[in-house]
């Protein structure tokens, strides 16, 4: 992925690569200064000699992504991609987290309110910034100090480098509110080892920073305290060459290796129970082990079954074993027919209800629908990878103007 990045950044000085590039540039008409809007307070930017650094802003709600964030941040990343004094961009959080995903509360009264068109517009914005993310044509560096969770995975993982530290918090928890793993986790949580991208995508199980970079979600690690020194130091590099980043990241990482009771400890148990086919496959061998072994790991797994939605469970399972084969591009485009479906309440109304009793009204107790596993059928699982309908549009990303990520 290095070599793809250096060869883009030498087509990018190359008089032909403005071409490509023109569509965007209607964008960034503003230089830095002056790309003032009432969205700056959501996303802010920290401007170095050679970098800037867009940080993500509204902590009370640990940085939860709206639509007004991912076009803020669509329009700055453009902007810096075409500007030849900005070598390299950085992105970290406010606050305690780095970000807890896109901000599932607002988009659960969007739909009750029946703004449907407002929530395609969300999805649409902060996959479209993804897809950006993943194709850029600088380096990019996200510091994930603090939870990492959904989305907030969503506009970090695709980029070049991914810092962890010892507060990150990472996750894809949807299926615990009635949804799939989005913004993009299908591709990235299919190409982790052997099947722990199956185990992350139905159980939403946490991993902390060294576990991330265990299994290559994180591509560096370090202690917080050291935070503000790679901070400085990236802040007074002048160049865009990855390596040369690469090497100021190495000089202040730290050496970490997961605890032994850590699931990528698990790999042999984890492909034994989570190869198989189906969601029920999937169990009666986490039960067969629990049975054999009374291995606590088996145990907790199968609670954290009982946890989530069915329906979802089994939507997830096809998306990341579809995912395998497929682009970054063709993954963001199926969630995004996914994520319509999913609220649209067509099927079920699975992720209103998720949000509700886990977000809004706090009971914990979701009324599922299907209730069990055996009540969802495959044409229920089928209609999530469907258009809404025969006029939906899909979302479009500038894939022939910039490279499909594989």
């Amino acid at each position: 992925m290095m070599q793809r990045f250096k060869a883009a950044l030498v087509l990018r000085r190359n008089p032909h690569v403005p071409r490509l590039l023109n569509q965007y540039r209607a964008l960034c008409s503003l230089p830095d200064s002056a790309v003032t809007d009432n969205l700056d307070d959501q996303v802010l930017v920290e401007g170095k000699p050679w970098s800037r650094t867009a940080i993500l802003n509204r902590p009370s709600v640990l940085n939860a992504l709206s639509t007004a964030m991912g076009a803020r941040l669509q329009k700055l990343y453009t902007c810096w991609e075409n500007d030849p004094d900005i070598g390299f961009v950085t992105m970290k959080g406010s606050g305690r987290a780095f970000c807890a995903g896109g901000d599932i509360v607002t988009l659960y009264h969007l739909i009750n309110a029946g703004k449907m068109d407002d929530c395609k517009e969300f999805f649409r914005t902060l996959y479209t910034f993804i897809y950006f993310l993943g194709t850029y044509l600088k380096p990019n560096v996200a510091l994930l100090n603090g939870v990492t969770m959904g989305g907030g995975a969503g506009v970090s993982i695709p980029g070049m480098f991914r810092v962890a530290t010892d507060k990150t918090v990472f996750a894809t928890p949807e299926t615990l509110i009635g949804f799939h793993p989005d913004a993009g986790a299908s591709f990235y949580l299919s190409r982790l080892p052997g099947h722990l991208g199956e185990y992350l995508a139905l159980t939403g199980d946490k991993l902390n920073g060294s576990e991330m970079i265990a299994c290559g979600l994180a591509t560096h690690y370090a202690h917080t305290a050291r935070l503000p020194l790679i901070e400085e130091q990236l802040g007074k590099l002048v160049t865009d060459d990855p390596s040369v980043i690469e090497t100021s990241l190495e000089k202040s990482s730290d050496l970490v290796s997961p605890d032994k009771k850590s699931v990528v400890k698990r790999i042999e148990m984890l492909d034994r129970t989570f190869c198989h086919d189906t969601v029920e496959e999937i169990i009666d061998a986490l039960e067969s082990e629990a049975g054999k072994t009374n291995d606590a790991w088996c145990v907790s797994t199968l609670r954290r079954f009982k946890e989530t939605s069915p329906l979802s469970l089994k939507v997830s399972l096809k998306s990341i074993r579809e995912a395998r084969f497929q682009t970054l591009d063709q993954c963001l485009i199926r969630e995004y027919r996914m994520s319509l479906q999913g609220i649209s309440n067509q099927v079920s109304r699975d992720f209103c209800e998720g949000v509700r009793a886990r977000m809004v009204e706090k009971d914990l107790a979701p009324k599922w629908d299907p209730p069990s596993l055996e009540q969802v059928s495959e044409d229920m699982v089928q209609h999530y990878f469907s258009r809404l309908n025969e006029f939906e549009p899909d979302l479009e990303l500038p894939t022939k103007l910039r490279e499909a990520f594989t």
